[in-house]
């Protein structure tokens, strides 16, 4: 079951990618609202010090990772923001 969480928590942030993708092709983040944008960073960022504390190695890759991709999300959102 491990294994299976571990690796759910590696992809599950990866389905961000699409979002960064559509953001840049449209060279627009017109339709992603600034809220939830910054709602689900600031919760993330928040989060962030205990999963990289925790000795639950699927919490800690979780967060990790989706830490990294939703950055990318933000500063893809900021970049084509209009």
């Amino acid at each position: 079951m491990k294994i299976i969480g571990l690796a759910a928590a590696i992809i599950l942030p990866f389905f961000n990618i699409p979002l960064i993708v559509k953001i840049v092709k449209l060279r627009s983040s017109h339709e992603i609202s600034l809220i939830w944008l910054w709602g689900v960073w600031i919760c993330t960022l928040l989060m962030a010090p205990l999963g990289f504390t925790s000795t639950d190695m699927v919490w800690r890759c979780y967060n990790i990772v989706n830490l990294i991709s939703f950055t990318g999300v933000v500063i893809a959102v900021w970049r084509y923001r209009k």
